[in-house]
């Protein structure tokens, strides 16, 4: 069924496949951005800023689901973002707002994970109706925490840690698929299709990279490493999709 949809972070990594695979869909596809861009045969672009609460009423009104991808890195933005989003959304009467959210943020102590609880937790006291989807870590992230080592005369991992990477379109098609469903609250995690320590990640780096540079584990204390070292970063028992890690740094090569 066609809907009208409003995708905010429509110009991020995952976002941008979002507004993808929801035009593949059929679906009639709003953006939010926080720049002017000119509308295009497929797209109606508008300008609007989540955490300053700008411009959103005016891109909320007249749709039918909205998927939220915009995400800070820092500070409680998030939650002001989430907050007004979803102040709009009352206000407008819209049915549903898709959320995405990362596995795991309630057991690992990451600064950033535990302002992405609080996102969920101010997003079920709204009084709306939604629905969250936990992923894992994205093969981005995974690719980037080799990359930035470049310069190291070893390609370091975390030892006893494991992840799921999974591709961003795969993560995309799932949020398009929660558009046509009715709002559920949090949904089940979705993971990639493999589990690999994060050495054996590093392995399949070097090798699309044709790097000659050994893997070194090692074992980092605190809290945060030891909830990833129990696994409250996976979801083992919901692999979703087919690109493995090796098929994205090819494709990256």
């Amino acid at each position: 069924m066609s809907r009208e949809i409003l995708v905010t972070g429509a110009t991020g990594t995952l976002g941008s496949q979002v507004v993808t695979a929801a035009l593949a869909a059929g679906h009639r596809v709003h953006a939010l951005s926080r720049r002017e861009r000119a509308h295009d045969s497929s797209v109606q672009w508008h300008r609007g800023d989540l955490l300053e609460g700008t411009g959103i009423d005016a891109a909320v009104g007249g749709v039918d689901v909205i998927v939220n991808c915009a995400t800070q890195p820092t500070g409680d933005k998030d939650v002001t973002s989430i907050h007004n989003l979803a102040s709009a959304v009352r206000r407008k009467g819209t049915g549903h707002l898709v959320h995405v959210s990362i596995v795991g943020i309630d057991r690992i102590p990451l600064p950033y994970y535990r302002t992405k609880l609080r996102v969920e937790q101010s997003l079920e006291g709204a009084g709306i109706g939604h629905t969250v989807l936990r992923a894992t870590q994205f093969h981005d992230l995974i690719n980037t925490s080799f990359a930035i080592q470049q310069y190291s005369p070893v390609l370091w991992a975390l030892r006893d840690v494991r992840f799921q990477p999974i591709d961003t379109r795969d993560v995309a098609d799932r949020l398009v698929a929660l558009i046509d469903a009715e709002p559920a609250g949090r949904v089940p995690d979705i993971g990639g299709p493999t589990v690999h320590t994060h050495a054996e990640l590093a392995r399949i780096y070097l090798t699309a990279h044709r790097g000659r540079r050994k893997v070194v584990s090692v074992p980092v204390p605190g809290r945060i490493v030891a909830a990833f070292r129990t696994g409250a970063n996976l979801a083992p028992d919901n692999p979703v999709g087919t690109t493995e890690f090796a098929d994205h740094v090819a494709a990256a090569e």
